[in-house]
């Protein structure tokens, strides 16, 4: 399989694609003006806690406060609280040697589709929400950091357990787990890679070997560790002397951090069509792992990047509804506000003799489809996936199977329910950040993301209820009504136009004035001789 990480940069976007055989498997886009949040580390000030939700708010000095659930106020809380009051006492935990710690960073979670109640991502799922209330008072100082990035109205989610991630593995500072990502399946592989994490590891620190460790040396672990501890040395200095709300450690940006965490051995090619960025990217990994700098190549022909190596047509194609199948179905994506629904349908009519099977057929590649879109789109929270009916269990049992088998692949954590009767399945995918549709795009300013606008007729239904209540009460027998041409088109239509009924029913002059630039669903009344908006007062 020849994997490649293919990065285009523009003097507004980076946009970094993932590809295996040419085909798209990940994408992602670095947006300056949205700069990634996710693994910044804050000094935050408590601003409330409220028993009844189960949750903290956190004054980090952004226009939301963050969102701190009590089950992410991690058994650290105290520990950092004692530093930021310059309490020097070590920790007595000790190395747990079955843990398997997952980083906050969706980048390098891996766990399996489990059967299970699915996790909802308003995560009322924790075990430790039986905790008792945290001892946070208001006004106190917290160290947090960012686990999901702020979406539409809802602010920044954070934890209290620090955790930084570095090439080959992620500090968890007052800490003293020992993990290995459950990516590295060798036994004796794993072994050795603890036993080298146990005697490199700092007091009071914990550690996790990411996937990226395999077969590393000592050395190279070291040193990554190193690099580690000064950040966390420098944070702490950084938290005794500021005071909150203040950044003490900003993560790395989109795209250096898919090369942290994506370049593996694995990846034949890294091609880059900027040449500060590709210096930008050179240098890090000459820092991370020289080893593989010769893997990174400037892309010098005039063809925009994206299109030489196909990648283009194939994003277009995440920001449709509908996505077509081999066998002819399809299936469609529908965002709302609770969830996403996926529908799946056939294309094809089929003999009844043979319609188990071809529904059967159309779910498998449904199946390996909608896998493929939640990781490419990064569509996260609760999906309900509607499939074609199966009368055979066996049958829901292979589609089961199939999802479970192709979100192995995913690096997000992921849940799901056997199929229903009705052919529904529920999954809950990790949600970190906004997906691509709402990253990329923006609701139109007209149907406000809807898809729907009012109907002419509505509102000129809606203009003669308005000429009622002005009849009783205004005043001005001369009005002036702005439209947008699309509307005034229908005002006028009729050999006695609407707006000629309206003036001689409701006693009033009314000058059509129509302009582009209005809203197609809006109206505005004026007074013509001041020009005043009326439209409001009458409403």
């Amino acid at each position: 399989m020849n994997k490649e990480i293919i990065i285009s940069s523009s003097t507004s976007q980076n946009h970094v694609a993932i590809t295996e055989d040419s085909n798209l498997v990940d994408f992602f886009v670095d947006h300056p003006e949205k700069r990634r949040m996710v693994g910044d580390v804050f000094l935050g000030k408590v601003a409330r806690v409220l028993p009844g939700i189960r949750a903290v708010f956190i004054d980090i000095g952004l226009k939301h406060d963050a969102f701190l659930h009590f089950s992410d106020i991690g058994d650290r809380t105290d520990a950092l609280k004692d530093m930021l009051d310059e309490d020097e006492e070590a920790d007595d935990g000790t190395d747990d040697d079955e843990a398997e710690p997952q980083t906050q960073d969706q980048t390098t979670t891996q766990t399996q589709p489990q059967e299970q109640k699915p996790v909802r991502d308003k995560d009322k799922h924790d075990h430790r929400e039986q905790r008792q209330i945290p001892k946070l008072h208001k006004g106190e100082s917290i160290l947090i950091q960012i686990i999901k990035e702020p979406v539409k109205d809802k602010g920044v989610r954070c934890t209290s357990s620090i955790s930084i991630p570095g090439r080959f593995c992620v500090l968890l500072p007052l800490d003293n787990k020992v993990g290995v990502s459950k990516k590295i399946y060798d036994f004796k592989e794993r072994k050795r890679l603890r036993r080298i994490a146990k005697g490199i590891l700092p007091s009071n620190c914990g550690l996790i070997i990411r996937t990226a460790a395999k077969d590393q040396t000592e050395e190279a672990l070291s040193g990554d560790l190193r690099y580690l501890v000064k950040i966390w040395e420098d944070m702490q200095e950084d938290a005794k002397k500021q005071k909150p709300p203040a950044l003490l450690y900003k993560d790395l940006s989109t795209t250096i951090s898919v090369i942290r965490d994506l370049f593996t051995p694995d990846v034949s090619k890294v091609f880059v069509d900027s040449k500060k960025l590709y210096k930008e990217v050179r240098n890090y990994v000459q820092f991370i792992q020289p080893g593989l700098l010769d893997r990174i190549e400037l892309f010098k022909q005039d063809e925009p990047i994206f299109e030489a190596f196909k990648i283009d047509e194939q994003i277009k194609g995440l920001m449709g509804r509908k996505v077509s199948l081999p066998s002819g179905g399809h299936i469609v994506i529908e965002h709302t506000e609770a969830m996403v629904v996926i529908d799946v349908n056939s294309g094809r009519y089929a003999a009844k003799k043979e319609q188990e099977l071809n529904s059967l057929k159309t779910d498998l590649e449904a199946s390996r489809e909608i896998v493929r879109q939640l990781r490419l789109r990064d569509i996260g929270g609760l999906i309900v996936v509607d499939f074609i009916d199966l009368e055979d269990e066996r049958n829901r049992k292979k589609i089961y199977d199939e999802l479970k088998k192709e979100f192995k692949k995913d690096r997000a954590k992921i849940a799901m329910l056997p199929m229903t009767e009705f052919g529904l399945m529920q999954i809950t995918r990790q949600r970190i950040r906004e997906n691509i549709v709402q990253s990329m795009n923006e609701a139109c300013p007209y149907c406000a993301g809807t898809g729907l606008l009012t109907k002419k007729s509505n509102l000129i239904h809606e203009i003669e209820h308005w000429l009622k209540r002005y009849y009783v009460e205004g005043k001005s027998k001369s009005l002036t009504l702005k439209v947008h041409p699309s509307l005034g088109l229908k005002l006028k239509e009729g050999f006695i136009s609407r707006l000629s009924k309206f003036q001689l029913k409701y006693f009033v002059k009314i000058k059509l004035q129509e302009e582009e630039k209005i809203n197609p669903q809006n109206y505005y009344f004026l007074t013509t001789k001041t020009g005043k908006d009326i439209t409001n007062d009458f409403n």
